[in-house]
């Protein structure tokens, strides 16, 4: 067996953990066999101080389980020794061996198209097919396998009319899983109901996707020079992120009896236009609280942010009050989180992270993070090779939790840690609280073909790096 990093046994096997498994044991290490077939858990039992190995198994739907373990021993380098033997010994195991009874249902191979070449997504076309998106492949794969497809129809409008959609609900179930959720699969609304060992949460899932006249799509406005970008983020977006959350909160998924109690949360992704989620930050937080910010000295000559009330967003002959969390009803919904990150690049990086790599794809990532220093106007500036010894990320890195000042049930900002968390009351005080690194938009370059060993042979400094922007 081999040593294999945590980011890759949570890909493949973290969805079959529970919560309160955390309470007994301490996980030490993560092993798989040459092939893949079977991986391997060394853990220490919290209460008495001994160890011992667990092992998994696909089941009947090819989800990784746990089937067997060895003796808890009093040495770790025993307790890995039995491991070792123990998963050498599975390999001689028949597949149903590790089967649990429990399965419903056949496995679904997410990858082979259910429709005719002409009606596939492109961007479903391009994962399925080029080798620079294989480490998105294969991750997604053993994560779909455990994504309980509720609606019966995820396949078919993952592969086709629904792409986006469907990518920014598993962005959402991986992240839930990595903060240490498990998810209620018995009922279909809201998207997603968690569990962990800090609380419950219930989240919807909601995308601002691109303006239509019938099946026509219809191009945003010009974004090419500041006037027009101002006018983008100041009131075409909030409109735009208006009213698919202004259609979730008609639906009233609070009187649910499945989340009664529970903080509700709308999960929304800018899908609008190619790349848009990239700077459209700023609208979707003037729509929720109402307010712009106009940069100003004080008397001590230091930068503050001076909050301006907006009563309204105009848009041709679209008006929409300003302000979601103002609006009747709204005092239901917790919070509204979003990021940037929620797409196929995101994934594909994690891929990346997790092992899933052909050997010869380069990725690099560019873009803005949140500068620690208090007085500073602009982000910084990053740059990062994804292969490199050194790059970290995580599937929550980058996320927003803008807390609705009315809230009837408050979302604690513990169930979520690794976000930004955002407050702003009514006179428009703003607070946050972030991560170190918190990336507030970035692009991913793919780069085939490329011999990534010898690439990261000759590279030399950190596999992040920093500086202003002048």
């Amino acid at each position: 067996m081999k040593e294999i990093s945590k980011i890759r046994f949570n890909a493949i096997a973290g969805y079959a953990r529970t919560p309160r498994a955390a309470l007994t044991g301490e996980e030490l290490a993560y092993y798989e066999v040459e092939d893949g077939s079977i991986l391997g858990l060394l853990i220490r039992d919290r209460t008495d101080g001994d160890f011992a190995g667990m092992a998994f198994g696909r089941d009947a739907k090819l989800r990784f389980r746990w089937t067997s373990m060895t003796d808890f021993l009093e040495d770790p380098e025993l307790a890995r020794n039995a491991l070792a033997e123990l998963m050498a010994n599975l390999l001689e195991e028949p597949d149903e061996f590790h089967h649990q009874g429990d399965e419903k249902g056949e496995p679904v191979d997410f990858f082979t198209p259910v429709h005719p070449p002409e009606a596939l997504h492109p961007d479903f076309h391009q994962i399925a097919t080029e080798i620079g998106f294989f480490p998105a492949r294969g991750i997604i794969e053993p994560m779909m396998r455990w994504h309980e497809d509720l609606d019966g129809n995820f396949v078919e409008q993952f592969q086709s009319t629904a792409f986006d959609q469907r990518i920014w609900e598993l962005y959402l179930f991986a992240t839930l899983i990595e903060l240490g959720f498990s998810l209620d699969t018995a009922h279909a609304v809201p998207d997603f109901i968690g569990t962990s060992l800090f609380g419950s949460i219930a989240i919807e899932a909601v995308t601002a996707g691109p303006t239509r006249r019938g099946a026509e799509i219809v191009p945003p406005p010009p974004v090419e020079t500041e006037e027009q970008m101002d006018a983008y983020l100041r009131d075409y977006m909030p409109i735009k992120f208006g009213s698919p959350l202004f259609s979730k909160l008609r639906k009233k998924y609070w009187e649910q009896k499945q989340i009664a109690g529970m903080p509700l949360v709308f999960a929304i992704a800018d899908f609008s236009s190619p790349g848009s989620m990239i700077y459209t930050r700023s609208a979707l937080e003037r729509y929720l609280y109402g307010f712009s910010f106009d940069t100003v000295r004080d008397e001590q000559g230091k930068t503050v942010a001076k909050p301006v009330k907006i009563i309204e967003h105009r848009w041709e002959d679209k008006v929409v009050p300003s302000g979601f969390f103002d609006i009747q009803d709204s005092e239901h919904v917790s919070a509204v989180m979003s990021t940037a990150a929620g797409t196929i690049s995101k994934f594909n990086r994690m891929g990346i992270l997790a092992g899933f790599d052909a050997g010869d794809v380069l990725m690099t990532r560019t873009g803005t993070v949140v500068d620690p220093d208090p007085q500073a106007t602009n982000p910084l500036l990053f740059k990062a090779i994804v292969n490199a010894d050194g790059y970290h990320e995580s599937w929550v890195e980058g996320l927003n939790v803008y807390h609705n000042p009315r809230a009837i049930t408050p979302l604690e900002e513990y169930l979520i840690p690794g976000a930004a968390h955002h407050h702003c009351d009514e006179e428009g005080n703003w607070k946050t609280t972030a991560p170190r690194f918190h990336p507030l938009a970035s692009n991913t370059k793919i780069l085939g073909g490329v011999n990534v060993a010898q690439v990261l042979a000759d590279f030399e400094g950190p596999a992040i790096q920093f500086w202003k922007k002048s």
